[in-house]
C-alpha cells in the first residue's frame, strides 16, 4: 500500500465517523479540504487513543509514540501517511507533543466542568494555534471553545465514561457543556465548520436525537458556520 493510499484510509476512517463532512465541506476553500481531513483525522487519533478503551496503556503507548512523531515532523520527517499532508505546514509540532500528557491526562474522569476545563486547557491551545496557522487564519479559536467541543466529542463517542464525577448524567451533562458554549464565530472557516457540526450533534443528543445530522441541516450549519 502507498502513503497516499494509507492516507486515504485514515481520512476515511474519519469521514465514516462525520459523514456530514462529505456534505459541509463545500463551504471549505477548495485548496483546504484535503488538509482539513488530515487535520481533522490526526484529532481523532489523538483523542481516541487518550480516551478510548478499558485500559489505558494501549494509548498511553500510542500517545507517545506521536510525541516522538511530531518531533520528526518538526525535522522534516514523518513515518505516518497523514504527515504527507500535514507535516509540510510551518506549524510548532513541537508545541502540539509538548502538550499531550495534558490529553492524555484528561482520561480521567473530572470533578465538575471547571475542572474538565482546566485539564484540557494546554492542549486546547496547542490545537487552536496549528490550526490558526495549517489554514492561515487571522485568529486563532478561542482555547475554550476548543476544550469544549473536544468535551462534546468525547461525550458523543463515549457518552458511558465522558460524564464528570457526581450526579449528571450523559444528557445533563451535554445540555451543560451546549450553555457554555455559544455558535462557532473565530477561528478558520474549517474549524467553524467542524465546530458547528459537533454543536449540531451535541443538540439532537440532547433532545434525545440520533445525533448524525440530516443532510439539510447539515448544509444549513456549515453555511452558517462559514459566513460567520
Amino acid at each position: 500500500m502507498s502513503d497516499r493510499e494509507a492516507l486515504q484510509g485514515f481520512t476515511d476512517k474519519w469521514l465514516a465517523q462525520w459523514p456530514e463532512w462529505a456534505i459541509a465541506e463545500v463551504f471549505v476553500p477548495a485548496e483546504q479540504r484535503e488538509l482539513a481531513r488530515a487535520w481533522f483525522s490526526l484529532r481523532d487519533e489523538l483523542t481516541e487513543a487518550a480516551w478510548g478503551g478499558d485500559d489505558a496503556r494501549p494509548g498511553d503507548a500510542k500517545l507517545g509514540w506521536w510525541a516522538e512523531e511530531f518531533d520528526g515532523w518538526s525535522r522534516g520527517a514523518h513515518r505516518h501517511p497523514l504527515g504527507l499532508v500535514l507535516q509540510p505546514r510551518p506549524v510548532s509540532w513541537a508545541n502540539l507533543a509538548a502538550c499531550l500528557p495534558a490529553l492524555r491526562a484528561s482520561r480521567e474522569r473530572p470533578h465538575d466542568l471547571d475542572a474538565a476545563l482546566f485539564s484540557l486547557e494546554p492542549y486546547a491551545e496547542a490545537l487552536a494555534g496549528v490550526a490558526q496557522r495549517l489554514f492561515d487564519a487571522q485568529t486563532p479559536t478561542p482555547s475554550r471553545s476548543v476544550v469544549i467541543s473536544l468535551l462534546a466529542e468525547r461525550l458523543l463517542r463515549h457518552p458511558d465514561h465522558a460524564t464528570p464525577l457526581g450526579d449528571l448524567d450523559a444528557r445533563g451533562w451535554a445540555d451543560k457543556l451546549l450553555q457554555q458554549w455559544p455558535p462557532p464565530g473565530q477561528g478558520s472557516c474549517a474549524g467553524r465548520i467542524h465546530a458547528a457540526l459537533v454543536r449540531g450533534r451535541l443538540q439532537r443528543f440532547v433532545a434525545g436525537k440520533p445525533p448524525v445530522l440530516p443532510r439539510l441541516s447539515a448544509l444549513a450549519r456549515a453555511w452558517r458556520a462559514a459566513r460567520a
